[in-house]
């Protein structure tokens, strides 16, 4: 294994049929990495996992249809990688989900159901997949967090809240789990287009004000998340933890 090559490592991706997760996925096998799907489409998932074991027919692609918000489904994609007999060494948590409302507008569950997606899903992946992890010498989580974790940005409430929490959850992981060998980062996007995007990047005074804000001036594209979370598992990136690389075309750097 070189330390820019992921040979070898098997990686369980979140999220992983469309977007970011499937870019996420693509990355990981171009760079030697085999892969475990996991969406809620089963239909789509499926299809995506025939269309990634064409493209990458030396690597191996499996996939599981689950609700990582759900905990009896965690429970069920943990019971499905032990029949398979595979212990990722790679975790990339990538599901995530909004709710595009001001404060007083969120309801109670709006709120539980953001939260339960975007950080307690992650933190319990994280605590199960743990003692899979630790079977390799050195493993890796990557979390898939957001800019409006670190500032404030028009998403809602919150769900910059859900991401400050596992911008937090990655930070306290890298400092507990070090000792264990695995390694836990986070990369945080700003506007970057896939589905989940592209209405709010359809309305031109809205797209000009995030262009605007955006030093690089262009949306961010799935490819260039990717390329940040396969840095953060490769073994180049190995004194690397507790950490979150902003993929935000400078965004977060832009004074006025």
């Amino acid at each position: 294994m070189t330390r820019w090559r992921l040979d070898g490592q098997t990686a369980l991706l979140t999220g992983a049929s469309r977007g970011i997760g499937l870019a996420c996925a693509r990355e990981l096998l171009d760079l030697g990495c085999d892969v475990l799907l996991i969406a809620r489409d089963e239909e789509h998932l499926l299809a995506v996992r025939d269309e990634l074991a064409d493209e990458f027919s030396a690597r191996e692609v499996l996939a599981f249809a689950a609700d990582v918000g759900d905990a009896e489904q965690r429970l069920e994609i943990l019971d499905w990688i032990r029949d398979i007999d595979v212990a990722p060494s790679l975790l990339i948590n990538n599901a995530g989900t909004n709710v595009r409302k001001a404060t007083l507008d969120l309801r109670d569950d709006d709120v539980e159901h953001i939260l339960n997606i975007n950080y307690v899903a992650a933190f319990a992946m994280c605590r199960l997949l743990h003692p899979l992890l630790t079977q390799h010498a050195a493993s890796a989580i990557v979390n898939v967090g957001s800019v409006s974790g670190l500032t404030h940005v028009r998403t809602g409430p919150a769900y910059g809240a859900s991401k400050a929490a596992l911008t937090q959850l990655t930070r306290n992981l890298a400092c507990e789990w070090a000792s264990d060998g695995i390694r836990v980062n986070a990369v945080a996007p700003w506007y970057i287009r896939t589905r989940r995007t592209q209405d709010a990047l359809a309305q031109a005074d809205y797209f000009e004000s995030v262009i605007e804000r955006t030093p690089l001036g262009r949306v961010g594209e799935p490819v260039e998340v990717a390329a940040a979370v396969a840095f953060l598992c490769m073994p180049a990136a190995s004194y690397i933890t507790g950490e979150t690389i902003a993929v935000d075309g400078g965004f977060l750097r832009m004074g006025f």
